[in-house]
């Protein structure tokens, strides 16, 4: 079940981030289609980020408080509703209501970035955790990546025939709608608030604290006490804002330098995101073997900078081969630092909800999105879209100088390190030391 469970969240992740990016890569189609401008098209992806910063607290507290469960039906539900309000748009003038279609995808993903590190950590051991959060978030990876290959080759411009753009948005609304409607009633069958047994000592300690000792308003307080946490936070929102920021204006940046190649834009966002599915991966596995999330982060971040830096300085070049290679190690980088983070904060901020690190993370996120693609959208449309990338770089090396100064404490992964010592003692001494270990285990589920 747990395979089952990690693989419907993935699937409706991925459905949910394809519609966050399917306006964004055809920026110029929708534009044309609608009659507005790019900034309004922009604002498609943007509600997204907007919506997620004042619904995180409250979706959190859910999680908390309600349980994994009636959170994932209501991200897959959310996500449906708003699919089908995108089929009533369908016609020039009517922006309005599909940006409001938009705007309930882009609740629904409230109920679903933060899920990962939860998922991971109720239903996988300690020596999957990390493989687990990165495969859930390789869902939401994966949907972007297909947001950006897909919808170019469903809709070619054709500004000269609006009936056949129109139908051809309808494919292309109508078969999201579909696939969502059918992963919503896999969540309902599928999905369990936890496995029967606890799959980690950590787990283990977290089920014994009684409910009532919980405080979501405490835990808050102590991730913002926690002083690696609020460096990991503004880092963390750098590195993902920046990465929204290009995923939003990537049609722009290509169409710029290389005009009516809308297609190759989507194939290049595609290579970015894939490229980054396989540093996911490889992360997720690193960290389960050797547990060094301080320092793999942090020469993750290095790489990110100087992959953005090399995109920067050969987007212009006018040979897009190369702008397929280093968006591919751009994403690479950029893009599998995503479960870096999820996976790092828990370890800090152990035993806090790990709903609530994580949604604190992806609020973070969402600003500087929305604030980045902003000024990088401003410095594309005045100046050129390396103007607007030199504004992410510096950004970037803010974001090296916090990494570097966060001190790592991996609670988690000493809780479950301990236990097992102890049992191992247990299993091999006597009655008394047996004793012992199951007193240690009170001790700290009583702290």
């Amino acid at each position: 079940r747990r395979l089952a469970v990690l693989a419907v969240f993935s699937c409706y992740s991925l459905v949910n981030a394809f519609q966050w990016i399917q306006y964004s890569i055809l920026s110029n189609v929708f534009a044309g289609f609608y009659g507005v401008s790019f900034t309004q098209i922009d604002w498609l992806s943007m509600v997204y980020m907007v919506a997620y910063v004042p619904l995180i607290l409250p979706a959190t507290w859910l999680l908390d408080a309600r349980g994994l469960r009636l959170t994932a039906l209501l991200g897959s539900g959310l996500n449906a509703l708003g699919a089908w309000l995108k089929c009533a748009s369908l016609a020039p003038g009517r922006y309005p209501l599909t940006l409001a279609a938009q705007a309930v995808c882009a609740v629904a993903q409230v109920f679903i970035l933060g899920l990962p590190s939860r998922i991971a950590s109720v239903w996988f051991g300690p020596t999957e955790v990390s493989t687990a959060c990165a495969v859930a978030v390789l869902g939401n990876q994966l949907g972007t990546a297909i947001g950006f290959l897909l919808p170019p080759v469903l809709v070619p411009n054709t500004p000269n025939d609006i009936d056949l753009m129109a139908h051809n948005i309808s494919i292309m609304f109508y078969g999201t709608a579909i696939v969502s409607t059918l992963l919503f009633f896999l969540t309902g069958v599928v999905f369990e608030e936890k496995p029967k047994y606890p799959p980690s000592h950590s787990q283990a300690v977290l089920q014994t604290m009684p409910l009532e000792d919980y405080s979501y308003k405490k835990s808050i307080i102590n991730l913002f006490r926690n002083i690696p946490f609020v460096l990991l936070l503004i880092s963390y929102g750098i590195m993902t804002g920046a990465f929204y920021s290009v995923s939003t204006l990537l049609n722009q940046m290509i169409v710029t330098h290389y005009e009516g190649e809308e297609v190759n834009a989507g194939r290049i966002g595609l290579t970015l995101v894939v490229a980054g599915m396989v540093g996911s991966i490889i992360c997720g596995l690193w960290l389960d073997y050797t547990k060094t999330y301080k320092q793999t982060t942090l020469i993750v971040y290095i790489l990110s900078f100087i992959g953005l830096l090399v995109f920067t300085f050969t987007l212009d070049l006018g040979y897009l081969i190369v702008v397929f290679v280093t968006g591919g190690v751009l994403g690479f980088f950029m893009t599998g630092y995503l479960p870096l983070g999820f996976e790092f904060a828990v370890e800090i901020t152990y035993p806090e909800s790990e709903g609530t690190s994580s949604g604190l993370l992806n609020a973070s996120a969402q600003i500087f999105g929305i604030v980045f693609t902003l000024v990088q959208g401003k410095l594309t449309t005045l100046y050129s879209p390396r103007a607007g990338n030199i504004f992410l770089c510096a950004w970037i090396f803010v974001g090296i100088i916090l990494t570097a100064l966060i001190k790592s404490d991996l609670r988690r992964h000493n809780v479950n390190s301990g236990i097992m010592n102890l049992d191992v003692k247990a299993v091999s001494g006597d009655s008394l030391t047996m004793m012992g270990g199951i007193t240690v285990l009170e001790c700290l589920a009583s702290i």
